[in-house]
């Protein structure tokens, strides 16, 4: 964080005398503190900020329907914002600014437009890595978001609407947000910030008064205004490692749907429950890992590796790649009994 020292604080000699101190010249002072420490970032990371502008096939392959007979269904174009982290190329965005694309073009900050493969992308965090041929580029440092704080000042940088290089301020709002991401899975420690955002700011950068990138812009509320979210960082850079080793990211599942249960009084004092809710098993997979270890329509799932499933999120969170081919113990509620099976989930493949 900047450290605020109002100028009129400081001493100073005009004419022989001190500058007299006012409540003007102090707030002149913090105004002038809080322009430096936004222009500073600006011209720091504002060189690694990029625009992606994306090419889709057709309307069709898109999912959107024709309104009229005579529509044609060309090439649909979209773009957004994405931010350079590493001097060869390698560029940090959301997975809905380029999935699904069938080409990817990124326009540097000193206008170059240069062609991008996709590394990876994730649906479940809104979150891709592109890269685009290039040496020595500029790359923005990323900070720890571990260490944000409510209330700092952050800096929100992007393409919003086609503008390039458009810079926003505000604070941090509130911390441990939960956003529901494309792929329909919970994004957990969100960062809410007020600094403005628009569609074509998606990818972009939120950055510190540090000039270090503390979160990656992903969505904001249409109807209301101030309300706008961003991916932590810390959860960026690992889900960048695995798309840029593995080009995917690696997660279990069990092959069943679900739905919350709210369990009798009776069956959590006879079982001594933690809690009042359970996931109850609503359809099996056939050939997948629930079907493989007998569950069946109607189970209530109430703990996975003795930790309490209370919801379909607390599944998902318990579904990482470590648990891909290990036996887990899995306990269900069958007809009110307590029944422990074992199951061994598989890995879950993307679209």
């Amino acid at each position: 964080m900047v450290q605020i020292i109002p100028m009129s604080t400081m001493n100073s000699v005009t004419s022989g005398s001190s500058r007299q101190r006012t409540p003007e010249n102090e707030d002149l002072g913090l105004l002038d503190a809080y322009s430096a420490a936004v222009t500073s970032v600006v011209e720091n990371v504002s060189p690694a900020v990029v625009k992606i502008d994306v090419t889709h096939h057709s309307m069709m392959r898109r999912g959107a329907r024709k309104r009229n007979e005579n529509e044609e269904s060309g090439p649909v174009s979209g773009s957004g914002s994405g931010v350079i982290f590493t001097p060869d190329g390698f560029i940090l965005t959301n997975s809905h600014v380029i999935h699904g694309a069938a080409s990817i073009t990124v326009i540097l900050a000193d206008g170059r437009e240069l062609k991008a493969a996709l590394i990876g992308d994730d649906p479940f965090t809104d979150l891709a890595v592109v890269r685009v041929d290039g040496q020595d580029l500029p790359a923005a440092k990323l900070g720890d978001s571990q260490a944000i704080r409510i209330g700092q000042l952050v800096i929100a940088l992007g393409n919003p609407f086609g503008f390039q290089a458009t810079v926003t301020a505000g604070v941090v709002s509130a911390l441990g947000r939960s956003l529901r991401a494309g792929g329909g899975r919970l994004i957990d420690n969100v960062i809410q910030t007020d600094a403005a955002l628009n569609p074509g700011n998606s990818g972009g950068p939120l950055v510190s008064s540090r000039s270090e990138v503390i979160g990656i812009n992903t969505a904001l509320i249409p109807w209301a205004q101030g309300i706008c979210f961003s991916i932590p960082i810390n959860t960026a850079k690992n889900i960048a490692a695995q798309l840029m080793r593995y080009g995917k990211v690696t997660r279990s599942y069990l092959g069943i749907g679900g739905q919350v249960l709210d369990i009798s009084r009776a069956a959590i004092r006879a079982h001594g429950l933690q809690g009042s809710r359970g996931v109850m098993v609503a359809s099996v997979e056939r050939g997948g890992s629930a079907h493989e270890a007998g569950l069946l329509v109607g189970d209530v799932v109430v703990e996975m590796n003795g930790s309490r499933i209370e919801s379909i999120d607390d599944l998902h969170r318990m579904l990482t790649s470590e648990l891909i081919g290990k036996t887990t113990g899995l306990t269900i509620l069958r007809l009110e009994k307590k029944v422990l099976l074992n199951i061994v989930p598989k890995e879950l493949k993307q679209a």
